[in-house]
């Protein structure tokens, strides 16, 4: 246990996180949280379970400040994707550290997240530090299911918990990013709106042993080929601007002029071609995108079916809306299928700046040859929902890694793994983030 009088240790606390299977489903969080709260309580910060499941509750730690500048919201969940039917160098809920990194399931999305925040907040109490403003510290569940009974819960239900809160810190952002010979800290201002939709296309159906042409398979096909071929049309954000702007500007010469003109819808498309394997990062920042990920059909090998279902995945840029999603949908794929909106989790704010020079001056003085820049990101986080009580998220977990470590190839996949430097580089960044909250309005 972490006492008044002992500061604790990332790394230590990291491998505890990561050896609660806190897989989802089912999640279990409830022994992880349990865990989190004893070391709390220990430290003498008053903490609150809030939940619909015992065995999923959400913890709402408070420790007090000086009064002189609003609370902040530090949030993170504990929950974790699969780790079944991949092949890992090592049992992913050990812990392990080895080769300089930690590795296991959640070592970056993101215990180590949790254990950045909580080693900041224990750190401060053990040193009888009292920030500015008060720090919340809320650990969800469920992030990596929808967040039914995390997020969206404490946010439906109990709002009151944050109330003064203006600006959370939270996932993704504020971990390396080489291009060239620069180094970026991207810092999550603003992510995408999920849009998940079911589309059903219909056609003559019958027995297998007679062929039919034409009919809701072959269109499945067609329907495939438009969306992987297809391009949906460009849109420029003011945060998708604000993020290729600094990286241009960051980088200088004909790099940054060329990444420049993603900007002119004119020619995006043609510049992103011509960016090769870095336009998978850029393409989803200047378009509403789709993934085809399920498909259904008929439940018997011998039977064509009359009607195929598509589970679609789509993603809106900040300001669109379903409407404008399905529009552009049905000028590439004509008007053959039908569209259901299963779920439409918007983001309700457009980016409030108001920390980012606070967070950007803590990582240019960890890092004098950073660059930290605006970040727009392709995914999704539990900033949805604390935007629908004017709360900014910024995406800030501070790493340094390595040149050829790959940060979002690693995020839910085998061999998940983080830095044990990493680890310490984000601690002392978060506390550091605690000694300079802003009064702001």
């Amino acid at each position: 246990m972490v006492t008044m009088n002992e500061s604790p240790d990332p790394v230590t606390l990291l491998q505890t996180l990561i050896r609660f299977d806190t897989t989802n489903p089912p999640g279990n969080e409830g022994p992880c949280i349990g865990y989190i709260r004893d070391l709390l309580v220990h430290a003498g910060i008053a903490t609150t379970l809030l939940g619909i499941d015992p065995n999923r509750p959400n913890l709402i730690a408070r420790l007090p400040g000086r009064g002189e500048a609003p609370p902040i919201l530090m949030y993170g969940h504990v929950d974790v994707v699969t780790a079944a039917a991949q092949r890992w160098t090592h049992p992913p809920f050990e812990g392990l550290v080895k080769d300089g990194f930690i590795w296991g399931r959640g070592a970056l999305d993101m215990k180590s997240g949790i254990a950045m925040m909580l080693t900041a907040m224990l750190r401060a109490t053990a040193e009888g530090f009292r920030p500015p403003g008060d720090v919340i510290l809320a650990v969800v569940s469920d992030e990596e299911a929808g967040s039914d009974t995390g997020a969206r819960y404490l946010v439906e239900n109990h709002a009151s918990q944050f109330d003064g809160v203006r600006y959370a810190i939270g996932e993704f952002g504020g971990f390396t990013f080489h291009i060239g010979n620069r180094v970026f800290y991207p810092i999550m201002v603003a992510e995408k709106q999920g849009c998940w939709m079911k589309a059903t296309l219909r056609g003559p159906g019958g027995h297998g042993s007679l062929p039919v042409r034409g009919g809701a398979m072959a269109k499945l096909g067609q329907v495939l080929t438009r969306l992987d071929r297809k391009q949906l049309p460009v849109h420029v954000t003011e945060a998708g601007s604000m993020m290729v702007t600094a990286l241009a500007e960051g980088l200088g010469g004909a790099q940054g002029a060329l990444l420049k003109l993603v900007l002119q819808p004119a020619a995006t498309d043609l510049v992103l071609r011509l960016l090769g394997e870095r336009a998978r990062l850029f393409y989803p920042l200047l378009h509403n995108t789709v993934s085809p990920t399920m498909v259904s059909g008929s439940d018997k090998i011998n039977v064509i079916p009359d009607q195929v279902e598509i589970g679609l995945d789509g993603r809106l840029l900040p300001g669109q809306h379903p409407e404008d999603l399905l529009r552009e949908l049905r000028a590439v794929l004509g008007d053959e299928m039908t569209f259901e909106i299963l779920q439409y989790d918007p983001v309700e704010a457009e980016p409030d700046l108001g920390l980012f020079d606070t967070l950007a001056d803590i990582l240019r003085e960890a890092d004098p040859g950073g660059i930290p820049i605006p970040y727009l990101l392709s995914g999704i986080t539990d900033g949805r929902f604390f935007s629908r009580i004017g709360i900014q998220t910024y995406g800030f977990t501070p790493m340094q890694l390595p040149r050829d470590f790959k940060f979002t190839d690693t995020v839910h996949a085998a061999d998940e793994r983080i830095p044990l430097e990493a680890v310490d580089f984000g601690a002392r960044a978060i506390y550091e983030l605690l000694r300079r909250l802003p009064s702001h309005p």
